[in-house]
């Protein structure tokens, strides 16, 4: 891997996220989703990052950890003769253990300003419930970009600093390669179903 160009270990972590951890029609379509609205996301980082963020957790995150937690296979990979454990031991990005931690985080995150607006004397407190909600809008956008660099930093000093600044390549550009490997995903998972239903 040492050897191998930028372009060329991106390519290689694309290929591995697409084969490991893409089986499921479910999970591609909601893939679809979640890339759609991401780019959404990023029109609105220019115009109010607090609305991205929002955005970006609340519908392109929460639907594509949500193909991945239940309805991605967590048995043994035949088609790539690997079993859940070893894939989740040699994934460069979020595993599931780190996906938990970080939805966790999310998940909290409102719950905590809401009893504890300053968020014990850091911020200014919230007054009204719009004012929450882009408080929260604001931890979830600094929750992104930490989650991001903290990965990156921990990629760079166990595997090198070029496989981290290609993982974050990856991710930021992920929803433009998604849209582009399962734009049909929906439509399958339609036709897979009325082939079912016909069978019955």
């Amino acid at each position: 891997m040492a050897n191998q160009s930028f372009g060329e270990m991106l390519k290689e972590q694309r290929w591995d996220d697409h084969r490991y951890y893409h089986h499921s029609l479910i999970n591609q379509s909601l893939h679809l989703v979640s890339a759609c609205s991401f780019l959404v996301a990023y029109v609105y980082l220019l115009i109010d990052p607090v609305v991205s963020a929002l955005i970006a957790w609340l519908i392109s995150m929460t639907s594509r950890q949500a193909g991945h937690f239940f309805f991605e296979p967590k048995g043994y990979d035949y088609v790539n003769d690997a079993s859940h454990e070893y894939k989740e031991a040699i994934k460069v990005g979020y595993n599931i253990r780190r996906k938990v931690v970080l939805m966790a985080i999310w998940a909290f995150a409102p719950i905590v300003l809401w009893f504890e607006p300053s968020l014990f004397g850091m911020i200014e407190p919230a007054v009204g419930f719009k004012e929450w909600v882009r408080d929260v809008g604001q931890f979830w956008f600094m929750l992104g970009i930490g989650g991001l660099g903290f990965r990156v930093i921990q990629l760079g000093l166990r595997d090198g600093w070029k496989t981290g600044f290609v993982w974050a390549t990856k991710i930021i550009t992920d929803p433009f390669h998604d849209i582009k490997l399962y734009h049909r995903a929906p439509i399958e998972l339609v036709r897979r179903g009325i082939e079912q239903r016909r069978k019955v």
